[in-house]
């Protein structure tokens, strides 16, 4: 006879989806990770949602294999990439509940799960900055505070691929004269082994090197500034310009810009602690909320939905506190 699981935990992210079956005790018991993005925009809702099954079946396995299996599941808690508005967290929990993964249902942005693994209890605000950039926040009553973040149309600025083309864009105008010199101009060609940016615009647009990896240039971007290059300087610059005043207006709108609140910092242009930019974050997020505290996200955020799915179902600490220990492993 097997166990009823407290929580089916997703979190998938562009390329990627962690599950994890977490027990009313708070214990991880069996647990999945498969690089399947979700990505309903570019497949649509149902067969996204379909590339879900497969991980979730091998944490289902995973948990029978270990002796624990898993009979019933009380909530699925799902954090979702592409989940950027209300309506469509609306429809992907409607879409997911029709699994019948569990009793009961909740999907959210996957900044959440961020978020929730990175504080003790749920009050503060997160900022993800890996393909895209978001924020949210969140305090213990529900209140929550997010931006749509669906690219230049609503607002948004930076993420890797935006820096990386940003990075092009001030490289090809150095070489060409309409911009400032730049290093940029031959530390971006050199990286796919190529002498110009004329040479690497021609290989982007003739399709002889991939688009997809125009996401490598970021990392030379900050290799660059951290050479002493002004261009490169002024873009990873304004990239903590962009963190900080998001983190600040989702801090007060939740009424939390006075008070000691974590700023928890991850994907996976802030998680490489560029020196440079966690350092720009720091200055400027103390100007502007002096009491907040950066915090960078080390655990990863499939825990966070396993927490928050354990708030829902009214898990004792002792619960939240042994999921998180698991993942200190």
């Amino acid at each position: 006879m097997g166990v009823t699981a407290a929580v089916l935990a997703i979190d998938a992210g562009n390329s990627k989806t962690d599950v994890a079956l977490v027990g009313p005790d708070g214990s991880v018991l069996g647990s999945a990770r498969e690089k399947v993005g979700f990505q309903p925009p570019k497949v649509g809702v149902a067969a996204a949602v379909e590339a879900l099954a497969g991980p979730v079946a091998a944490a289902l396995e995973a948990a029978r294999i270990a002796g624990r299996p898993v009979d019933e599941v009380a909530e699925v808690s799902a954090c979702l990439a592409n989940a950027d508005l209300p309506v469509e967290e609306a429809e992907l929990t409607a879409a997911l509940h029709a699994r019948g993964w569990g009793r009961t249902t909740v999907v959210r942005n996957d900044t959440f799960a961020l978020l929730r693994a990175g504080v003790d209890e749920p009050r503060g605000v997160a900022v993800v900055c890996g393909a895209g950039i978001n924020c949210v926040g969140m305090l213990p009553d529900g209140r929550t505070a997010r931006f749509p973040a669906i690219g230049k149309i609503s607002g948004d600025w930076g993420g890797g691929l935006g820096l990386a083309e940003e990075s092009l864009w001030a490289a090809a105008r150095a070489e060409d004269g309409r911009g400032q010199p730049s290093a940029l101009a031959r530390t971006l060609p050199a990286h796919f082994g190529l002498g110009s940016m004329a040479e690497l615009i021609e290989a982007l647009h003739r399709r002889n090197l991939p688009y997809a990896r125009v996401h490598e240039l970021t990392p030379v971007l900050f290799a660059t500034s951290a050479g002493g290059d002004p261009v490169a300087a002024a873009l990873v610059h304004r990239l903590a310009e962009e963190v900080v005043a998001m983190a600040s207006v989702t801090l007060d709108r939740l009424g939390l810009l006075a008070d000691a609140v974590p700023v928890v910092l991850g994907g996976s242009v802030l998680a490489a602690r560029h020196s440079e930019l966690d350092a720009r974050i720091t200055a400027l997020l103390a100007a502007k909320a002096p009491k907040a505290a950066p915090r960078w996200l080390t655990a990863p955020p499939v825990l966070g939905a396993a927490l928050l799915g354990l708030d829902r179902v009214g898990a004792p600490p002792e619960a939240r506190a042994r999921v998180r220990e698991h993942y200190k492993m």
